[in-house]
């Protein structure tokens, strides 16, 4: 039986005899061991991770089969790093510094690819999660950036520590007296986690919530919300990028309740010439009766104005009550308005009288058109204004509006009238 001991020693008497060089030996063995590290890699991906893959394949979920495959294959990173870690001790003529050097490197190294693998499996909960129906409202990218900040810091504190051959506590204690400096630099970096944690608490904003913040030009859809910034595109198509922490600071608006309430409201103003507003005679009622929508309204309000005058008969004329052709407009828009199904008639209807300003007399339209979507309402306000501005006529009122070149063209054609 051939004795293990003796077949090495005549092993390394060839190489000797072969290459008798220090520096021979020592470069054929790294030679050797570098090899040997590339073979354990190569089989521990192409065992570990075909059958890791082969058995996700009888899986449903296709996504998070890449997302594992590609932790593992990071993971078998770690194989020739032991190999080369142990083994470079076998290696002759290797000062032991250098050794020490290679240990630490490998080391280092084995700690960063678990970090990076331990990053990779926060992405594939983030992305997991990203499919819960819920996950638009209550979102986690936030969470998951400062997982991997804590990982790699952790990671950064190990591998300097390993480097160093020192205890991973010193440095930790050493890391008190420079609270002050981290404060500092991370600043922003601890606003926005503080902003992350409130926004998220809070329900303050999702994503697809349509956010409005003049101060730093957003006017648009949210479309993403990370740990330092929410990123938001205007309906212009450009993108805004807000610091997280500014959203806490600073005020702005969320149209989301609109969006859940199913109907967006419709606020503007006619601005009525004043000179126009008069009482009406029997003949401009008879002639405002022809509208379906008012007749109810002015057999009512007859009946009623002339109750209220038979009360009073000693009053003069000019003290009685008579209707004016601006209330009855008031009246027929109202009756128009409640006549639409394009106008929610489960939510505040409004049709009043603003305070007369050298611009007119405001007659303020407050409704809730039946739908949120951006077209459609501007196509029922814009329908509701061109009828209504159509229909003033009718009522003997008049639109104001500044005098323009026409107007000023047809002064200039009126006869002057003779001096007194």
């Amino acid at each position: 039986m051939t004795d293990p001991f003796n077949a090495r020693f005549q092993v390394d008497h060839l190489i000797q005899d072969w290459m008798p060089e220090p520096w021979m030996q020592a470069t054929l063995s790294l030679l050797l061991l570098l090899l040997f590290a590339w073979l354990t890699n190569w089989v521990a991906k192409l065992i570990v991770h075909r059958i890791v893959m082969r058995v996700l394949d009888r899986f449903p979920f296709q996504v998070e089969a890449r997302h594992i495959g590609a932790i593992v294959a990071r993971l078998s990173n770690i194989v020739p790093a032991l190999v080369i870690q142990n083994g470079i001790v076998a290696v002759p003529h290797i000062p032991v510094g250098v050794i020490g050097l290679v240990q630490s490197l490998c080391a280092g190294f084995i700690i960063l690819t678990i970090a990076i693998a331990l990053c990779g499996g926060l992405e594939l909960a983030n992305d997991i999660y990203q499919r819960r129906p819920d996950a638009a409202d209550r979102p986690i990218k936030g969470y998951v950036q400062v997982g991997k900040m804590l990982i790699y810091g952790a990671a950064t504190i190990l591998i300097i520590a390993v480097l160093m051959n020192r205890s991973p506590l010193l440095l930790l204690s050493g890391l008190g007296a420079m609270a002050a400096v981290l404060m500092l630099v991370f600043k922003d970096t601890i606003l926005s986690l503080v902003a992350s944690v409130q926004i998220g608490s809070n329900d303050m904003i999702r994503l697809g919530d349509w956010i409005e913040m003049p101060q730093l030009n957003a006017d648009g859809d949210v479309i993403d919300i990370a740990l330092h910034t929410v990123k938001v595109q205007n309906f212009d198509k450009t993108i805004t990028t807000i610091p997280t922490h500014r959203l806490i600071n600073e005020s702005f608006r969320n149209w989301r309740g609109m969006s859940e309430s199913g109907g967006r409201r419709i606020m503007r103003s006619l601005m009525i010439d004043q000179n126009s507003v008069h009482f009406l005679d029997d003949g401009s009622l008879a002639d405002l009766s022809r509208f379906g929508l008012l007749r109810d309204y002015l057999q009512a309000k007859q009946e009623e104005v002339e109750r209220w005058n038979a009360g009073h008969a000693g009053q003069q004329v000019l003290d009685s009550r008579r209707l004016t052709n601006i209330g009855t407009f008031r009246a027929y828009v109202h009756a128009y308005l409640k006549s639409r199904p394009d106008i929610a008639d489960d939510k505040t209807l409004l049709v009043r009288q603003l305070a007369p300003s050298e611009h007119g007399l405001p007659l303020e339209i407050y409704a809730f058109a039946s739908t949120t979507a951006w077209g459609d309402y501007e196509g029922i306000q814009a329908d509701i204004f061109d009828h209504l501005i159509a229909i003033m006529p009718e009522f003997g009122l008049r639109l104001f509006q500044r005098p323009s070149g026409v107007d000023i063209a047809a002064l200039a054609d009126l006869p002057l009238r003779p001096a007194v």
